[in-house]
């Protein structure tokens, strides 16, 4: 019944994530922790199970055209330079993330997260011109918040790509690829520290997740870029207010 569970779980939260750019970790991580998982078992399951997935949906996304990953195109440099900082965020978040007190942390990230949702709504309408800077320090900053939380990368990057005047649609298959680098290096650092890790839990998340990816793949190619770019929008609101009352509720 429990497996049962985690695979539907693991599925719906895989579905929002490949068709939304967000989701699987931040939905995913609490839910495990409160049927019972172990946190330590938690996170490199969910790292590595992120990997498989993040790498499906590339392969889907490239094939359904709603992103070009293919080596020299914008979208490829795009994803190689979020992946490449993403892993240098990644590890300076492990090296800070035991002296941060973990309420200011998710006070700090939900503020963050409620805020760029807000700022892609109010501004779905109107073309935004890109910019490689700005690009540049929403991935440090997200993959930073990975690194220490767990969570919140797919909402800022999914964010910080609209705001820099990334196509939706584009966006979501660019983090796609960013984030799978950045969960190999977390699993990675993981593995170095000798913690026992749960291969049956991963083996769940793995199968189930997967599947989610070509339903989700097809919901974005049917989708307009307006509409998706508000439901984006939404969603980081939602998951922003969900932290704050998570934190303020004790």
């Amino acid at each position: 019944m429990i497996t049962s569970v985690v695979a539907l779980v693991a599925f719906i939260s895989e579905y929002l994530d490949s068709g939304l750019g967000m989701g699987y970790g931040t939905a995913l991580a609490p839910i495990l922790i409160i049927m019972g998982f172990e946190p330590l078992k938690v996170v490199p399951a969910i790292l590595i199970s992120q990997l498989v997935t993040d790498i499906a949906a590339c392969v889907f996304h490239h094939r359904l055209r709603n992103v070009d990953l293919r080596i020299g195109t914008d979208d490829f440099k795009a994803a190689a330079v979020l992946g490449g900082l993403g892993s240098v965020g990644v590890i300076i978040a492990v090296i800070t993330a035991i002296n941060i007190p973990k309420n200011i942390l998710t006070i700090y990230i939900g503020c963050l997260v409620l805020a760029m949702g807000v700022l892609v709504l109010v501004t779905a309408k109107r073309p935004m011109k890109f910019s490689w800077p700005k690009l540049m320090g929403i991935s440090l900053l997200a993959s930073f918040n990975k690194g220490i939380s767990g969570g919140g990368y797919g909402p800022l990057v999914m964010g910080g790509q609209m705001l820099s005047g990334i196509d939706v649609k584009n966006a979501v298959g660019i983090t796609a690829f960013a984030e799978g680098i950045t969960c190999l290096v977390g699993f990675m650092v993981y593995l170095a520290s000798g913690k026992a890790i749960d291969w049956k839990l991963i083996g769940v998340l793995v199968v189930s997740a997967v599947l989610a990816v070509p339903v989700a793949a097809f919901t974005v190619k049917n989708a307009s870029s307006a509409r998706l770019k508000k439901y984006v929008a939404v969603l980081m609101i939602v998951l922003g207010l969900f932290t704050l009352l998570k934190i303020s509720g004790g």
